[in-house]
């Protein structure tokens, strides 16, 4: 098989595994909760498939240490070792430990550091083995001798495994001894040629690591007793891996990772295949127009016209349902995060997950990670009370988070909703007057004091943590959020809790929205992001000392935006009678984009400028309309923000 060719099936491998280890990570979080002791086969198949995968594709270090993990999971799934948190938290640090291998193999770096071969010396010693040392000088080349105690099960013959195979194996490493152990092999009379009754001794000599023996075994470990040692004086006898050195939570896969990869299943398949086969009619049956057509088969173009239209909306149907994933690979990264922060914190955290098989596109699912982590965070360290603050309260001590995500019209809707203290109006409102973002909160309602936290470098946490941040984080959510064509708020009760709300577009690739003229240019307006179109008399709009323009709208004063302006359009409409105010809404603010007039309402296909000239200000992207010309799309918190800086310069 040549090198492409592995590569290939290695990332498959990579991409099962990953998702093994979620699996496990799950597991075993429902271990620690008090679940059912039949998770343990279920953590240790995942564990045995990666072991035995790492193995067949080039990963004989991951085989090792995974090895290490599996015999632990052997000893819980026999009930030969009590299932604790003791025992839970180490194989979660194996989880993280194995996310970071394969994180390191993506990037062509060697698995084992330090810390994972400190992980793998640990997991030994809880087995009462002395291999931590083994660990330590096989990474550095291996110890030069190994002991090998190989004592095959009596059905290995029968399962087609030949144990002299495997010996002559370990001869190609280095040099061999081999003893044979006859303690099991019975008289003459009672032998049974189709069982194993030997077992053997074995000493290995040379420059073999650790990793490469255990690979001769390993489609065979679990038809035999098997142990590896060094050989002493190769690792000396005070040599020690401390607990300190424990393997850290890695988390390899962040929030924002993407995989280059999506699974299909095979109805969504076979839908396309029958679309195709659809469109292939039709177009035959219009391909016989070619010649020409008169009057009395005009009925028929007709149909033939219709029937393509739908087809090929069901078929971009199809197509985008193909990108549409469950939010569940999104959701599952969070029992782990809230469990490790709440202890973390001191804090009782129960998780509810509803909504977990929502769809939406896979570039969406990738990046809205990053915001909903920060969300989490926040509302575990600023949001929910302590045991005894909440005893105080009348809660129970156990705090609820709840992620919950739903389809509401063309978009989707994720909330982070917690049961604890609310937004601290107070603390808002002070810092904000501190930092000069409001003369005081006389006047100001819930919502706008909300809003608040939103602002740039908005922070009220007294002290520094690596939960709370240093003052970024609310703003970035904000407009990380923005960029998806998204929207996010907050609703928030004192002592009852907070809810975080977060609109996103179901799909980035195709848009609907409102077509507005501009002089002889068309931009496109997201539908999402538009309140209301209204149109002006001259005596509705003030002008501002500074030289922005502002308008009433429903009890509020919004800034105006001209399009003409902002872009530099030629021959627009400049009396504001004449044109069309649309009114949008846009990184938590509202304004009212000037345009000549609307054209219509359109689904836009969205093509990306960055990929096909360069970024501009203001501009998220651009359509093709059916007249072949391009459509700008407008980027309404680009646009505000843009609006925002000029008049301040």
């Amino acid at each position: 098989m040549g090198a492409s060719g592995l590569a290939q099936f290695q990332q498959v491998f990579i991409e099962e595994s990953l998702e093994g280890l979620d699996t496990m990570e799950s597991s075993l979080l429902a271990l620690d909760g008090g679940g059912d002791a039949e998770l343990v086969h279920g953590i240790f198949r995942a564990a045995h498939s990666i072991k035995g995968g790492a193995a067949i594709f080039g990963f004989p270090e991951m085989s090792s240490f995974t090895h290490e993990a599996e015999s632990l999971l052997d000893e819980l799934r026999d009930g030969r070792r009590a299932i604790d948190g003791a025992t839970i938290e180490l194989l979660l640090r194996v989880v993280d430990c194995l996310r970071g291998m394969f994180a390191q193999a993506q990037a062509g770096q060697p698995l084992i550091d330090a810390a994972a071969d400190a992980l793998r010396g640990e997991l030994a010693a809880v087995m009462g083995r002395a291999a931590p040392a083994a660990a330590t000088m096989e990474a550095k080349g291996g110890p030069g001798a190994w002991r090998i105690g190989f004592r095959p099960h009596r059905g290995m013959l029968a399962s087609g495994n030949d144990p002299l195979r495997l010996l002559r194996e370990l001869a190609a490493l280095g040099e061999l001894d081999v003893t044979a152990e006859l303690d099991r092999l019975p008289a003459l009379e009672a032998l049974d040629p189709d069982e194993c009754h030997l077992g053997w001794r074995l000493e290995l000599r040379g420059d073999v690591k650790r990793a490469a023996i255990a690979a001769v075994f390993d489609w065979v470990e679990d038809e035999c007793d098997l142990a590896i040692e060094p050989l002493p004086p190769a690792v000396p006898a005070q040599a020690s891996v401390p607990a300190a050195a424990a393997t850290p939570a890695r988390t390899a896969r962040e929030a924002g990772a993407e995989s280059g990869s999506v699974r299909v299943s095979i109805d969504k398949i076979d839908g396309l295949i029958n679309l195709v086969g659809e469109l292939v009619i039709t177009q035959s049956m219009l391909d016989t127009f070619r010649e020409g057509a008169n009057a009395s088969r005009l009925a028929m173009l007709e149909q033939g016209l219709v029937q393509l239209a739908r087809h090929t909306r069901e078929l971009q149907e199809s197509v985008m349902g193909i990108r549409m994933l469950p939010i569940a690979s999104v959701f599952n990264r969070f029992p782990r995060m809230v469990r490790d922060i709440g202890q973390k914190l001191g804090k009782q955290v129960r998780l509810e997950l509803a909504g977990e098989h929502t769809e939406l596109d896979k570039t969406v699912l990738e990046k809205i990670g990053d915001p909903l982590v920060h969300l989490v965070r926040n509302a575990i360290d600023h949001g929910l009370e302590t045991p005894e603050r909440r005893r105080a309260a009348g809660k129970p001590e156990a705090g609820t988070l709840r992620l919950e995500a739903s389809h509401r019209g063309g978009s989707i809707v994720v909330e982070v909703v917690d049961d604890g203290a609310g937004l601290n109006r107070g603390a808002i409102v002070a810092k904000a007057v501190e930092r000069g973002l409001v003369a005081s909160g006389e006047g100001m309602d819930d919502d706008a004091v909300a809003e608040l936290i939103f602002r740039p470098g908005f922070s009220t946490a007294a002290v520094t943590t690596d939960l709370s941040g240093r003052g970024v984080g609310m703003d970035v959510v904000r407009r990380n959020v923005a960029d998806l064509g998204g929207t996010v708020t907050v609703r928030s009760a004192p002592g009852r809790g907070s809810t975080f709300t977060i609109v996103l577009p179901l799909t980035l690739a195709i848009i609907d929205g409102l077509t507005a003229a501009v002089g002889d240019e068309r931009y496109i307006v997201p539908l999402v992001s538009i309140v209301e179109s209204v149109q002006l008399d001259d005596g509705a709009i003030k002008t501002m000392p500074g030289g922005g323009e502002l308008f009433r709208f429903r009890g509020d004063y919004l800034p105006v935006v001209r399009l003409h302006e902002a872009f530099g359009c030629e021959g627009a409409v400049r009396e504001i009678p004449r044109g069309l105010m649309i009114v949008v809404e846009g990184d938590g603010s509202r304004a009212g984009l000037f345009v000549d007039g609307l054209v219509g309402q359109q689904q836009a296909v969205v093509k990306s400028l960055e990929a096909n000239y360069r970024r501009v200000q203001g501009v998220s992207g651009a359509t093709i309309l059916a007249d072949g010309s391009v459509a700008l799309i407008v980027d309404i918190p680009g646009l505000v923000r843009m609006q925002g800086r000029r008049r301040a310069a």
